[in-house]
């Protein structure tokens, strides 16, 4: 998987966190954390970690312009929150949603970034 395949399904990984919080506040389900949470988690996790050490060697070489370690950092931080509170009910809808906004937007910058340097060397 390149990185902008990576980067792709990590927005689709955002994508589904929203709904996932409006089902589990719906039916007030309670998730088997074992059986659930942690697979889910663990591999959009490690999918997180590896595209993150991509993405910070893309940004030391490459140099794009709006995108910066910093936001990488802060992206896997939010994400990998995100990713697991979207199974529990209790989780506050507001700030849950202004991660989940932030992360798309980093990811969407990336995904511009990495498409139109692509296109640029074809």
């Amino acid at each position: 998987m390149n990185l902008i395949e990576r980067t792709e399904r990590l927005l689709s990984v955002c994508e589904e966190c929203l709904p996932r919080l409006l089902a589990m506040r719906e039916t007030e389900r309670e998730p088997d954390f074992f059986t659930e949470v942690k697979p889910y988690a663990d591999e959009n996790h490690k999918l997180l970690d590896e595209w993150t050490e991509e993405m910070k060697e893309y940004i030391r070489t490459e140099k794009p312009r709006y995108v910066h370690i910093q936001q990488i950092d802060s992206l896997n931080d939010s994400m990998k929150q995100f990713i697991v509170q979207s199974f529990y009910a209790k989780t506050g809808k507001k700030r849950f949603v202004l991660s989940i906004n932030s992360a798309t937007y980093t990811l969407k910058t990336v995904l511009e970034a990495l498409q139109s340097e692509r296109g640029d060397s074809e």
